[in-house]
């Protein structure tokens, strides 16, 4: 089946060798990988998502997704390799593994964290299932045979006529992480995962009237604006939004994510915890109704039908790159929360998750995964430093929540191979 690619050109015009637009979902189990089971793992879980098996192409001016009979490639090591590339099959998803380590890649144009996870639920279901000889409860997870319907092929923004008209907002320039940090000269890609207890989290944000995504955005606005108390632009986060609820298409594979603006006002400043909580989970709500979802998606819609408009990649990429640029001006840092993990028995096997994407061009991105009784939080930076890492971790000791800081590494995703570079 030929897929006319739409919701997937804004990410694939802004992506580049330094910036990939990838999400690389980062496992560790508790015992070592076995490689054959793995493979056949992947295979069984690959024919479940036929719309994933898919090569690029371009035709009369248009890329499309065609059918890839190619296997799904598995490479053992931890760099993964390049996707839409000869070494990956020509596919734009692909997986690695090294010691107790499985790794997805996966273009992230073609679906978001919703979507990586039903892949991976699937995967480890197969994997875990075969490598412990156990039958693993399968409810709720996608598994072969499975009748696929329409929903979860068609794009169910593309061909979309009736959305509501978004309204022209000049938003001011939000303060900006690396010129007030002076890191301008600091380019190493990094990231820093933090792990706080599921259970001690979830409490602390009932006393505060919090969820996960917004306590995190709470906390993060905290500790920026204490460090530059004086600073004339806003701490402006954005919370990111699956839009499959406001579409009424739960199934949805693509990425359908929008994004809600939490700015922390002056007069909160002085406000104890629990009632800017209420502020954040108030401007949360507002901007989570459908109809403003749908604004946002109508939004998105218009800027692929400018970049669409022009003939050539070059100029398509000069349009999306432009967008990209003013849209980063008005943020301060990215929170995304897909939700809880949700890998059913298979969590038991899990000892680490890791979710990586390439970080906003604002330079911070925080991703919050709940998986096996713990949250993980991938500071993922365009910058080295950790004084923004500092600045959170001192956030969470005068909140008395406890925190491990688990590693620091090298913010290292593939490249995704761009037709016109070739």
């Amino acid at each position: 089946m030929e897929q006319k690619l739409f919701t997937e050109l804004r990410p694939l015009y802004t992506t580049s060798k330094e910036s990939p637009n990838e999400i690389r979902i980062r496992i560790r189990l508790r015992d070592l990988i076995d490689s054959d089971i793995l493979r056949h793992a992947v295979d069984s879980t690959m024919k479940r998502y036929p719309y994933f098996c898919v090569e690029l192409k371009k035709k009369d001016g248009r890329y499309t997704f065609e059918e890839n009979h190619r296997p799904v490639v598995i490479t053992h090591s931890l760099h993964g390799v390049a996707l839409n590339s000869e070494e990956s099959n020509y596919h734009m998803i692909a997986f690695c593994w090294q010691d107790n380590w499985i790794i997805l890649d996966v273009f992230h144009g073609m679906t978001d964290g919703t979507g990586a996870y039903e892949v991976l639920r699937t995967m480890l279901y197969y994997y875990c299932s075969e490598r412990y000889d156990i039958s693993l409860n399968c409810e709720g997870i996608r598994l072969v045979g499975d009748e696929i319907s329409e929903e979860e092929w068609i794009d169910p923004v593309a061909n979309r006529t009736r959305l509501p008209i978004p309204p022209r907002n000049e938003m001011s320039d939000a303060l900006n992480l690396i010129a007030s940090a002076c890191l301008e000269n600091d380019r190493r890609h990094t990231v820093y995962s933090i792990a706080i207890s599921e259970s001690e989290f979830m409490r602390f944000n009932l006393d505060n009237d919090g969820s996960p995504g917004t306590m995190v955005s709470l906390l993060l606005s905290r500790a920026i604006e204490k460090m530059y108390p004086d600073a004339k632009e806003p701490v402006r986060i954005t919370l990111c939004v699956n839009q499959r609820n406001a579409l009424h298409k739960p199934l949805a594979h693509q990425s359908l994510v929008g994004g809600i603006m939490l700015e922390y006002k002056d007069k909160m400043r002085d406000w104890p915890l629990e009632r800017q909580g209420t502020a954040y989970r108030g401007m949360v709500f507002a901007q989570n109704q459908e109809e403003n979802v749908l604004m946002g998606v109508a939004s998105q819609a218009g800027i692929t039908r400018m970049i669409l408009s022009k003939e050539s990649d070059q100029e398509r990429m000069g349009v999306a790159g432009y967008i990209y640029s003013l849209a980063s001006r008005v943020i301060t840092a990215t929170v995304s929360y897909v939700g809880k993990a949700n890998y059913r028995e298979a969590e038991q096997y899990i000892r680490d998750f890791r979710l990586w994407t390439s970080p906003a061009a604002d330079g911070l991105t925080v991703e919050i995964s709940a998986v096996n009784g713990r949250f993980t939080l991938d500071f993922l930076q365009t910058f080295s430093s950790p004084v923004y890492v500092n600045a959170f971790l001192k956030e969470l000791e005068e909140n008395e929540i406890v925190y491990d800081l688990q590693d620091v590494n090298e913010l290292e995703l593939p490249n995704i191979k761009l037709p016109w570079t070739e």
